[in-house]
C-alpha cells in the first residue's frame, strides 16, 4: 500500500494525475485500512477520469489499453525534477478483469447501488457516487418525458399542424434531374412538436437557429388556438419559452441569429401574426443565469422542489452541456414542459465530465424511425422519410431526434466543407488528398519551431502556402494586423462621445473576429500558453503591439470564469483599448466586450477589476464552441497526444466561416492519426436508457 501511494504521487508529478485524484485515494485509505491497492488504484483512476472528461472509469478498456483509456500522456513534458515512474500499462499488467473486481469487493467503500458509499460499481464500469446519480438521474428524466410523448402527440392535431408548418416553410423546388429531398428543417419541427423531450442535431449552417424559431412559431401558433392546442391541458395562452446557452459567448451568438431568424419569419402568413411575433423570445441567457447561481455552492436555485417557471426550454450548444449540468437542468423542469436541445454531434463534448449529446444523437444519422413515426410525420408535414431511415425496432428515444443533412453555410464547392466532412467521416485519405485540388478557402503551412516566418505571416497578415487562392482571396485572409490597425486607424480623439467610443470598440471587435489562431493543447510549444508568448513577441517585433506590462492596447482576453456581477460569462472574448484623454494625462486602458444582448453594443470594464482572464492570441478549441472567425488556423502539436481526435479537428475545422489554414509544425503531421482517433468517453448512460425505455 505504501508503494502504491507513493507511485501515485510520482504520477502527480508527471502529470499524469491530478494531485486531487492521488488525495482521493489516500483518503479512502484512511476511511478504510482494509483497501487493497488495486482498489486505491482504481479509486484514483476513476477520479481522474472526471478530468478527462469520462462519467467513470471502464476497467476493461482500462486493461485492454491503459494509455489510450486514461489519456497519456498528457499536454506536455513533465516537470523536469519529476522522478521517473512505472506507468499505469507496467502496473495492471496481468491483472484480469475478474481479479480487479474482486479487489473492489469492499463494501465500506464500494456499492452497487443506492447507498453511501463513495464508489459505485456497475458492471465494468467504477464510478463516484456522485457522478453515478447524476446518470441515474438524467437516465430516467429522459426516460419519462418520452414515455409522455404520446399525450404530447394526442394533443396535436396532424392537420392543425400541417397548416402551419405550410406557412412557416414555402414549397421549395426541384433540383431539374434530382428526385425530391425531405425537408429536415420541416421535419424536425414536427417531430420536436410531438415529444416532452427533443433534439434537434446538425452540422455548421445546416439551419439549427432557424429551425427552432420556426418551431417555436408552430408551437405558439397551436398554443393560442390558431387551429390547436399545443400543450396537454388544452390551454389558449401564450407558452411561457426560455432560451439557453451554456456559455456566454453562445448566448450572445445565438442572440444574434434568434432576432435575425424572427424578423425573417413570414408573419404575414399565419393568424394573429403581431401577437404571435410578440410571443416568440430573442433574449438568450446562459443555463447559470436561468437555473440561478447560488454563489459558492454547486446547487441552484430552481430545482425540483422550486421548478422554472416555463413551459418550454430550448439549450442551443448542448454538446458543450456536461453531465452534471444536464442533470441540473431536467431537475428544475416542471414535468409538463418540453426541453428542446440544439447542437451538432459530431463538435467536441463538454470539458467537464460526460458527452451527452453525442450519446443520445449516435443512432440520429440512420434514423431509425418507426413506420408509426412517418405515418404522422407525413399527415402533418407532406414530406416523407426515406425507407432506408425507417426501423421497427426504433427507440422512443429515436423518435425524438432530428439531424439536418443540408449545409446552408458551406458551397458544394467549399473546401472547408469538404475537409470537415472527410474529417467527420474518418478518411484520413481523402483528408491528405484535399490539399491538392486548389481550394481557395483552404491552406496548409509547414512551421517550423526554429523559424519564425511561416508562423509570422500568418499571424500577423494570415499568409499560408496557398495553391489554389488568388491575390484576391489573399487580401481577404486577415491576420492580428487587421484588428490592430483597425484599433489605430479608428482611434478617436480626446472628448469624443461614449457613443463614439462605443462605435470605435465595436469596429475593432468586429475586427478581431476576422481571425483567430486555435490550438489543441495548453502546454508545451505549441499550445496555448508557449504560442501566446511567441504571438505577442512577433507583433511587438512587427510594431503591432507594446506589450510592456500586465495590459496594454491590444491585448485580447478570455473570460476564464463566470463573473455575474461584471455581467460577463466564461469564454467572452475582450479587448484592451487606450481611451483617449487630455493632453498632460496619463492614458487609460478599458477593456471592451461585446454586449451580450446581441445589439452590437459595447461593455467597458477597468482591467483591475478582471480577474479570472487570459491572454488569447491563441485559444484552445475547447474554448472556441460557440464562437465563429472569418479565416481561423488550427495549430496542431509535433507529436500526437490522445486529446488529438477527429473531433477536435472537425471543431476547428468548422469555426472558420469562410477561410481555413492548418499549421504542421516541423513538417510532421499528426493529422492522419487525429482522424482516425475517436473521443470514446466512458458512460453508462446510453445502456441504462436503452434498458429503461424498454421496460417503460
Amino acid at each position: 500500500m505504501t508503494r502504491m501511494l507513493a507511485l501515485l504521487d510520482r504520477w502527480v508529478e508527471r502529470g499524469w494525475l491530478r494531485a486531487l485524484d492521488a488525495a482521493f485515494a489516500r483518503f479512502l485509505w484512511t476511511e478504510a485500512r482494509e483497501a487493497t491497492p488495486l482498489l486505491l488504484l482504481a479509486a484514483a483512476l476513476a477520479s481522474h477520469q472526471l478530468g478527462r472528461g469520462h462519467v467513470c472509469l471502464d476497467l476493461a478498456a482500462t486493461l485492454d489499453d491503459p494509455a489510450f483509456a486514461l489519456s497519456l500522456p498528457p499536454d506536455g513534458p513533465p516537470s523536469p525534477d519529476a522522478e521517473p515512474a512505472q506507468p499505469p500499462a507496467e502496473i495492471l499488467a496481468g491483472v484480469t478483469l475478474a481479479q480487479w473486481r474482486a479487489a473492489l469487493d469492499a463494501p465500506g467503500l464500494v456499492g452497487t447501488e443506492a447507498g453511501n458509499t463513495p464508489l459505485v460499481l456497475a458492471g465494468t464500469r467504477l464510478y463516484l457516487r456522485r457522478y453515478w446519480q447524476y446518470e441515474q438521474d438524467v437516465r430516467a428524466a429522459i426516460v419519462r418525458r418520452l414515455a409522455r410523448s404520446a399525450e404530447f402527440e394526442a394533443a396535436l392535431p396532424p392537420g392543425a399542424a400541417r397548416r402551419a408548418l405550410d406557412a412557416l416553410f414555402p414549397a421549395r423546388g426541384a433540383q431539374a434531374g434530382e428526385p425530391p429531398r425531405a425537408d429536415w428543417q420541416k421535419l424536425a419541427c414536427a417531430l420536436a412538436a410531438r415529444s416532452a423531450f427533443s433534439i434537434v442535431t446538425g452540422g455548421p449552417g445546416t439551419g439549427k437557429t432557424t429551425t427552432v424559431v420556426k418551431l417555436l412559431a408552430l408551437l405558439q401558433t397551436l398554443a393560442l388556438g390558431q387551429g390547436g392546442t399545443s400543450g396537454i391541458s388544452g390551454s389558449a395562452r401564450a407558452l411561457r419559452i426560455r432560451l439557453a446557452a451554456p456559455t456566454g459567448k453562445a448566448a450572445a451568438r445565438l442572440n444574434e441569429s434568434i432576432a435575425g431568424a424572427v424578423a425573417r419569419l413570414p408573419f404575414d402568413d399565419l393568424a394573429n401574426g403581431d401577437a404571435l411575433r410578440a410571443a416568440i423570445p430573442t433574449v438568450v441567457t446562459t443555463l447559470h443565469r436561468v437555473l440561478g447561481t447560488r454563489p459558492g455552492s454547486r446547487r441552484f436555485r430552481h430545482d425540483a422542489a422550486n421548478p422554472l417557471p416555463v413551459d418550454v426550454l430550448v439549450i442551443d450548444e448542448a454538446s458543450m452541456v456536461d453531465l452534471e449540468m444536464m442533470a441540473a437542468v431536467l431537475d428544475a423542469l416542471p414535468p409538463g414542459a418540453r426541453l428542446i436541445l440544439l447542437g451538432d454531434k459530431d463538435q467536441l463534448a463538454s470539458v467537464e465530465a460526460g458527452a451527452v449529446l453525442g450519446e443520445l444523437c449516435d443512432r440520429a444519422r440512420e434514423g431509425h424511425y418507426t413506420e408509426a413515426t412517418r405515418a404522422w410525420l407525413e399527415a402533418a408535414t407532406g414530406e416523407r422519410i426515406d425507407t432506408a431511415m425507417l426501423d421497427a425496432h426504433g427507440t422512443p428515444l429515436d423518435q425524438a431526434v432530428a439531424m439536418l443533412r443540408e449545409s446552408h453555410r458551406f458551397a458544394t464547392d467549399s473546401g472547408i466543407g469538404a475537409l470537415a466532412d472527410l474529417v467527420n467521416a474518418g478518411d484520413a485519405v481523402g483528408v491528405a488528398k484535399i490539399w491538392t485540388r486548389g481550394h481557395a478557402d483552404l491552406a496548409r503551412l509547414t512551421c517550423p519551431s526554429t523559424d519564425d516566418a511561416p508562423l509570422r505571416a500568418l499571424i500577423v497578415d494570415g499568409r499560408a502556402a496557398d495553391a489554389g487562392a488568388d491575390h484576391d482571396v489573399l487580401s481577404r485572409r486577415h491576420g492580428y494586423r487587421h484588428y490592430l490597425e483597425t484599433m489605430r486607424a479608428l482611434r478617436p480623439g480626446s472628448g469624443t462621445s461614449s457613443e463614439a467610443l462605443a462605435q470605435w470598440a465595436a469596429a475593432v471587435l468586429k475586427a478581431h473576429g476576422e481571425f483567430q489562431l486555435l490550438c489543441a493543447l495548453r502546454r508545451g510549444p505549441w499550445g496555448v500558453e508557449g504560442l501566446n508568448r511567441r504571438v505577442a513577441r512577433l507583433l511587438h517585433e512587427e510594431n503591432l503591439i507594446d506589450p510592456r506590462g500586465d495590459w496594454y492596447a491590444g491585448r485580447p482576453v478570455l473570460v476564464t470564469h463566470n463573473d455575474y456581477e461584471l455581467g460577463l460569462m466564461n469564454g467572452d472574448i475582450g479587448i484592451a483599448l487606450e481611451l483617449p484623454v487630455c493632453d498632460g494625462e496619463p492614458p487609460m486602458l478599458r477593456v471592451a466586450f461585446p454586449a451580450a444582448d446581441g445589439t452590437g453594443g459595447v461593455k467597458w470594464v477597468s482591467p483591475s477589476r478582471l480577474q479570472g482572464v487570459e491572454t488569447v492570441f491563441a485559444l484552445t478549441v475547447h474554448k472556441s464552441q460557440g464562437s465563429e472567425f472569418t479565416h481561423a488556423a488550427l495549430v496542431l502539436p509535433n507529436t500526437y497526444s490522445p486529446v488529438l481526435t477527429r473531433e477536435l479537428v472537425y471543431t476547428g475545422i468548422t469555426r472558420a466561416r469562410a477561410y481555413f489554414t492548418l499549421v504542421l509544425p516541423e513538417g510532421r503531421s499528426v493529422l492522419d492519426r487525429a482522424v482516425l482517433a475517436k473521443v470514446q468517453r466512458a458512460s453508462g448512460l446510453m445502456a441504462g436508457l436503452a434498458e429503461d425505455a424498454g421496460t417503460a
